[in-house]
């Protein structure tokens, strides 16, 4: 018993990945770093403008975990001024430092819940107002926007670009937020069958709602879905699914030869090997269409093969497979788990998987194979 009650005094975050702690703090290197370098080199100090100690907390939140409801623009911009606001108003009126301090941190609380802006650093900025008394004599209310509501944003705005440029998304996607197809349908992987409205009750349920968004409950509950069906799978692996005999093309095949392949054997992708055999990358449809697309907007979209070849007449030289197919989509071994396939392809974003075994394709695992080896587990368990 004795064991376990300790227990709770051990972490309670799961290990993170190197990627993951590199990211979180090269952030809030750039974000502080480029903050404090526009402030001394444009010597915005007469302005009010300066660091204090709560960007380092807001920091935190915005590089480290970005997909919480408490790092949202709108929690950290309103949540830090209305703190600001709060921490001046009672430093005006009370002379007290410890009774100012905690009735500037209550009072901002009560605020940003009321504003539905919750933003832990708030609570530092409103002690940051108490126990300077000079800031509220010199600056006043105008302490909450400048530099807090000012320097908060630029620390929004750099890490809205941070999370682009290491492919993560910030602000959080909301729940009625169009999908990457443009489209109001959600992701496969998040049609549970709740609407928002449910998702919110339990989050209040549970008393969540301040560390968790509706749009995270959605795909967690859906990755929980699709790893409890990954388990009805068995032992299958790549190698046990994939398509074998393979139609592929060579790093120099015109695109309208790329096309010809797509309509004789009706593939969505199609691998792009070297003349000894070692993979590439892949090409998908959607590629040639978008090429095509480039150089003739105009056409009819359905010509996929009129269309490429009207390309490799205009350009003289025609455009090779090589300048159009993707190096970045995901690679399996024949050993790999097709458990570990299926969050690859439910989101939409995957139509193909290369099997690669010493740097040349033996197979391809396609949504076909996926969904026919899924059918026959259930045929097999039912």
């Amino acid at each position: 018993m004795k064991h376990n009650y300790l227990r709770g005094f051990m972490p309670a975050m799961p290990f993170s990945t190197p990627f993951e702690v590199a990211r979180a703090g090269i952030g809030a290197l750039i974000g502080l770093g480029v903050a404090g370098f526009l402030l001394s080199f444009f010597d915005l100090h007469d302005a009010g403008l300066y660091l204090i100690a709560p960007f380092g907390a807001t920091s935190v939140l915005l590089f480290a975990v970005p997909n919480s409801p408490l790092a949202q623009p709108w929690s950290a911009i309103v949540g830090n001024s209305v703190s600001a606001l709060a921490g001046i108003a009672v430093c005006m009126v009370v002379d007290d430092a410890v009774l100012c301090v905690a009735l500037a941190v209550a009072l901002a609380i009560s605020a940003m819940i009321l504003v539905r802006a919750v933003h832990p650093p708030g609570g530092a900025v409103a002690m940051v107002a108490a126990l300077g008394p000079d800031i509220a004599s010199e600056l006043g209310f105008q302490f909450a926007l400048t530099p807090v509501a000012a320097i908060t944003t630029a620390l929004v705005v750099i890490a809205m670009i941070y999370a682009r440029a290491t492919g993560r998304s910030y602000p959080l996607r909301h729940f009625d937020d169009k999908s990457i197809h443009q489209t109001s349908d959600r992701p496969p992987i998040e049609r549970l069958g709740l609407n928002e409205g449910e998702l919110n009750a339990i989050l209040q349920q549970y008393r969540q709602s301040l560390n968790l968004g509706v749009e995270d409950l959605a795909r967690l509950i859906g990755a929980a879905e699709l790893q409890v069906a990954s388990h009805r799978t068995g032992p299958l692996t790549a190698g046990d699914i994939m398509s074998r005999d393979l139609v592929t093309v060579k790093s120099d095949t015109s695109l309208g030869d790329v096309a010809d392949l797509f309509r004789r054997h009706s593939f969505t992708s199609l691998p792009v090997v070297e003349k000894d055999g070692r993979y590439l990358g892949v090409i998908f449809q959607i590629h040639l269409i978008r090429r095509a697309r480039e150089d003739a907007l105009r056409l009819d979209r359905g010509l996929m093969s009129a269309m490429a070849r009207l390309i490799d007449r205009k350009r003289g030289a025609p455009v090779t497979a090589i300048e159009i197919m993707s190096v970045t989509e995901p690679r399996a071994t024949a050993s790999t788990p097709i458990a570990a396939l299926l969050p690859l392809m439910a989101d939409g974003a995957c139509d193909a998987v290369p099997v690669v075994e010493y740097g040349k394709i033996i197979g391809i695992v396609t949504r076909t194979d996926l969904i026919a080896a899924l059918a026959h587990a259930g045929l097999v368990a039912a």
